[in-house]
């Protein structure tokens, strides 16, 4: 039995960094993780493979679509599979092993195995038992589905058996127009696969600005993806090599049925709790299955702490990272802190699209009165030059006090662009003081500014 000051349930974003920052504050810390690597679903089979992949196939479709007009002749390159996979791996590889590497640096223990908690101040990892001061619970999220479907992760898979399939297939059906389904239906269709998205609301991306869904959904249109929506699937009926999926479309209320090699389930995410022994300690729980946390991070019970995906909130790893250097600073002793009104979310297609803050719709459900300032890309130097001029900068600022209040990009590097926005925000900045501060030419950057100057008297390049 081994005494620390803290114990993190779960090596992922949030766990590792928590853990990390434990040790960095003094704090004599160990990690408990049963997969055979560091940095949970996201380093390994979510968040870093998928940019992987992304990354490979936007390559793909430059050569096939952009390289001749920059007068780069020759054939298109052929797809290898295997060793497009091979180096997603060796990417996960790397990442994994640098986290190891962290732990070490930091005097880390790593508690291999998977973790239950007794009772307070306890943590059992295999047949051994671990005393904690304090306990962070950190066990991240798993794919959920739908009533009724049976994942094999070959036929019917989810964004894990999507990054490992035996070859890309000639079609599929993506349930679900979120963020997982579309990065995921962008990959397979640049490799040539048929994509079809079956979605149950009318529009994609539940949550984003209006305009940016409608821009978003017509530029993947562009790209091969099909689109069904206000469908609600009734069933997967699966054999070894094909599976059919019946719908019914709700407007209509008629019922059809589409064949694919593949269906994608990309339903959303739900806490993984399972097994923690969370219940038996009476740590309220909320009816989404979440841990219930005050300001401070911490559970009802006095001493356990939870974060990211197991709490309330966007399921992203870096509001969880967030949360777990603020939770490693209050028990330190220290203040934690995390502006929810400030993370960043960000889709990584291409285009990308990323937003933060406020929408026009919830700003008018507030009934704040506000302006907004546009830019598109057409206007950007930069991204014309790499024909990625399709999209635009969408600031919202307060009417009469010219504070941002949010932003939406679609367009090339928009999870870049969106942190220019975030630090201005964070700082309580004003749209003249982006649209005042000198931008490097040419740079996609400028096209942040010119939005910034459309909110006073207008973009100079529009």
């Amino acid at each position: 039995m081994a005494n620390y000051d803290v114990i993190i349930i779960g090596a992922g974003p949030g766990g590792y960094v928590a853990a990390i920052r434990c040790a960095q504050l003094g704090l004599k810390t160990a990690c408990v993780e049963g997969r055979d690597t560091l940095g949970g679903a996201c380093l390994n089979v979510g968040c870093i493979p998928s940019k992987a992949l992304l990354h490979a196939s936007h390559m793909l479709h430059e050569a096939e679509h952009n390289f001749a007009k920059m007068g780069l002749k020759g054939k298109s390159p052929s797809v290898d599979w295997k060793t497009m996979l091979a180096y997603k791996d060796d990417v996960i590889g790397q990442n994994t092993k640098g986290i190891e590497f962290l732990f070490k640096k930091n005097k880390v223990d790593w508690l291999k195995g998977w973790g239950s908690i007794p009772e307070a101040g306890k943590v059992k990892v295999g047949d051994e038992v671990h005393e904690a001061k304090n306990i962070i619970v950190a066990p991240g999220s798993e794919p959920s589905s739908l009533p009724g479907i049976e994942v094999d992760e070959k036929v019917v898979v989810t964004s894990t058996g999507a990054l490992e399939l035996g070859k890309v297939p000639k079609s599929m059906v993506v349930i679900g127009a979120g963020v997982i389904g579309l990065e995921l239906g962008s990959v397979y269709a640049r490799l040539g696969t048929a994509v079809t998205v079956v979605e149950f609301l009318e529009t994609i991306t539940p949550g984003m600005d209006a305009e940016i869904q409608k821009t978003f959904q017509r530029t993947l249109k562009k790209q091969g993806l099909t689109f069904v929506m206000g469908a609600a699937v009734q069933s997967v009926a699966a054999t070894k090599t094909k599976a059919k999926v019946t719908y019914k479309l709700l407007k209509k209320d008629t019922e059809h049925q589409i064949d694919a090699d593949v269906v994608l389930v990309a339903t959303g995410r739900r806490p993984y709790t399972d097994g923690l022994g969370l219940e038996a300690l009476g740590v309220e729980m909320s009816e989404r299955g979440q841990i219930k946390t005050n300001d401070k991070w911490q559970t009802n019970v006095p001493g356990i702490y939870a974060i990211g995906d197991a709490i309330d909130g966007p399921m992203l790893a870096h509001k969880a990272e967030d949360e777990g250097m603020a939770a490693a600073s209050v028990i330190a002793g220290k203040h934690g802190h995390v502006n929810y009104g400030l993370i960043p979310g960000v889709i990584y297609t291409h285009p990308e699209v990323s937003n933060v803050g406020e929408t026009e719709q919830s700003l008018k459900e507030q009934g704040r009165a506000y302006k907004v300032g546009k830019f598109s890309f057409m206007g950007n130097g930069r991204a014309k030059a790499v024909f990625a001029g399709d999209g635009f900068v969408k600031l919202l600022v307060d009417a009469e006090t010219d504070r941002i209040l949010g932003a939406h990009i679609i367009g090339p590097a928009a999870g870049e662009l969106i942190h220019e926005v975030c630090v201005a925000m964070e700082f309580g900045a004003s749209a003249e003081d982006l649209a005042m501060t000198c931008h490097a030419h040419p740079t996609y950057s400028e096209a942040v500014r010119e939005a910034a100057l459309a909110c006073g008297d207008g973009a100079i390049h529009a």
